[in-house]
């Protein structure tokens, strides 16, 4: 819903520029013989549009290496969450305490051999 609310002004301006414009534009190419004539909104439009998905082409391009770091990134945690579960698994039962003593708060009586 939002989308169409950004597009729909961005469209009605495309078609009244388009409507606005119609007039016949000759495109030549300097080398060649080449020449194309197209109402002046067509060109302009399309020259937009060509460079609207050579801009994302470029963004898609620069983003590639992001997502590789990423992926790799998410491969690393995962192995090593595999390695601290299997350490985790392994580690032996720790040795019985003194905590239950300490934790009584009884003073400890030391003695010597006296």
């Amino acid at each position: 819903m939002l989308r169409i609310l950004v597009a729909a002004p961005f469209l009605f301006l495309m078609v009244l520029f388009a409507l606005s414009n119609p007039q016949p534009t000759e495109f030549k190419l300097w080398a060649t013989d080449y020449a194309v004539t197209l109402p002046l909104s067509l060109a302009v439009l399309g020259a937009m549009g060509v460079a609207f998905f050579l801009g994302a082409l470029l963004l898609w391009m620069s983003a590639v290496g992001a997502r590789h770091r990423a992926r790799r990134a998410e491969h690393k945690v995962r192995m090593l969450e595999a390695q601290v579960a299997e350490l985790k698994a392994r580690k032996p039962a720790p040795p019985p305490s003194l905590a239950p003593v300490l934790a009584a708060n009884q003073p400890v009586l030391l003695t010597t051999g006296r």
